[in-house]
């Protein structure tokens, strides 16, 4: 006869569920360095969904503080963060940790135009959960230089998009810039207008949209680390209408991170 289980044994395994969707390597997703860059709407829920599907190894970066408009959206906020004067990276960090007592996640305070290259490398994975173009597109040159692949994501109000890019050919952030991205691309876009170098109105933002747009762009980090095909081009998802399309998006021959000889070293 064949082993027999106890009842209730495989309910004690933590990831017995996920370990029945046969293509994700779990083990290559426990082993596997994360970072996650930004610790607001979009980076609470990512580093969540991360610790929940089994990393282990996560870093979240941020350079703010918690203000109290954040919380009708940030699943591992608390009343009275917003008086504690404690970054949002050491308190997701704190809080993802209570998810899953092995997981070790770390909160890095600090702005994302310190990361190059060489710290990059140190990750398998990148989630850019920004605000503002200048910082996503930062973080997407220096992620296609380092040869990481990076999922970046975005929403307002009830709108949102993914975007997967892994080197050395998958078409980039980028690419798909256009002139008006590039006019605005030193101003920082924050949905507090704290901190802030350049101050437009508040961005409209919501947590069903932020929950589907992290939940994707985790979901997409999975996919790569398991070697499985992920988002191709560009997802958009609208919220009101009950729709997502993925719209083509072609390497741009203008763009400094697919230059010829760019490619040529990857």
């Amino acid at each position: 006869m064949g082993d027999l289980l106890r009842p209730g044994e495989r309910d004690d395994d933590r990831y017995d569920r996920t370990r029945l969707i046969r293509w994700v390597d779990l083990e290559r997703v426990q082993r596997a360095r994360a970072l996650v860059v930004g610790a607001g709407a979009l980076g609470n829920e990512a580093v969540k969904d991360l610790v929940l599907f089994g990393f282990r190894h996560v870093d979240v970066l941020d350079m703010d503080t918690v203000v109290r408009s954040n919380l009708s959206r940030c699943v591992l906020f608390r009343e009275g963060d917003q008086r504690s004067g404690r970054g949002k990276a050491e308190l997701v960090a704190e809080r993802a940790m209570e998810l899953d007592p092995a997981a070790e996640v770390r909160g890095l305070h600090g702005r994302v135009q310190a990361l190059g290259p060489d710290g990059l490398r140190a990750y398998d994975i990148v989630l850019g959960c920004l605000d503002n173009i200048a910082a996503r597109l930062h973080l997407n040159a220096n992620s296609y230089y380092a040869s990481v692949p990076y999922v970046d994501g975005g929403t307002e109000g009830f709108r949102g998009r993914v975007q997967v890019v892994v080197p050395p050919t998958s078409p980039c952030l980028q690419c798909g810039m256009n002139r008006s991205h590039l006019k605005v691309m030193e101003r920082r876009f924050s949905c507090t207008g704290q901190e802030a170098v350049y101050y437009r109105p508040n961005l409209p933002a919501e947590i069903t949209t932020t929950s589907a747009i992290a939940a994707i762009q985790v979901r997409e980090a999975v996919k790569v680390l398991s070697r499985r095909a992920p988002i191709e081009h560009v997802m958009h998802y609208d919220g009101l209408a009950g729709t997502c399309e993925v719209l083509s998006l072609e390497v741009d021959p203008g763009c400094p991170n697919h230059g010829a000889g760019r490619l040529s070293q990857s």
